[in-house]
């Protein structure tokens, strides 16, 4: 399947992509095209990074310990600049094509996506960036921090939004992606087992 309407729109301006045998695809159509033209790879200075395929079994662990409710469904692919990762639904099925699941970490929330992971790239990346990316939101970060990602940073929300945290750039940093999720995971399960009217007070970060 072709990518060549999300090559034309993004630059990758980082990383080497990978070479797969045929038929790598972890069950989902077109996942295996992704992975061998665009995996590993950072497009636009961070905006938007395609998984390798050999760290999607980490990610699938990663996802599920912070959304424990999609167990053994999601396939994990790629992830923006503000964490969130992007999985293939297996439970969620059209025309044959598992389709696309958002995993808001910084938000505790997953959002459905309608498009099989081609049309992700090719049409959701494409034609609605500001929403699937918050392409705004990125102009704007970037216009007060303009250097380039890592590949294993993102920039994630000093507070997380389902503690109260404010969606505005003074809430986040740069943080190391793998640190950011673990951090959030563990918050929001702690959140989600608070009795009706509990709150959590204080949180606090140690090295």
């Amino acid at each position: 399947m072709s990518l060549a309407h999300f090559k034309s729109a993004y630059t990758a301006t980082a990383g080497v992509a990978e070479a797969l045998p045929h038929g790598s695809d972890f069950g989902v159509p077109g996942l295996g095209a992704v992975f061998s033209e665009l995996g590993g790879r950072t497009y636009n200075h961070g905006l938007y990074r395609v998984l390798h395929s050999k760290q999607v079994a980490a990610a699938i662990q990663a996802m599920e310990s912070v959304f424990p409710e999609y167990r053994d469904r999601i396939v994990p692919f790629g992830f923006d600049w503000l964490g969130r990762h992007f999985a293939s639904d297996l439970k969620r099925v059209e025309n044959g094509q598992p389709l696309v699941l958002m995993l808001e970490v910084g938000a505790g929330e997953a959002m459905e996506i309608p498009a099989s992971v081609t049309d992700f790239h090719n049409t959701e990346l494409v034609d609605y960036a500001d929403d699937a990316l918050a392409a705004p939101f990125w102009r704007q970060w970037r216009s007060l921090h303009p250097a380039d990602l890592a590949f294993a940073d993102c920039v994630g929300y000093k507070v997380p939004l389902f503690l109260g945290g404010a969606d505005a750039v003074d809430n986040l940093e740069v943080i190391d992606l793998e640190v950011y999720v673990e951090i959030c995971g563990q918050l929001r399960r702690k959140a989600r087992n608070l009795a009706p009217g509990q709150s959590i007070r204080n949180v606090a970060f140690t090295d």
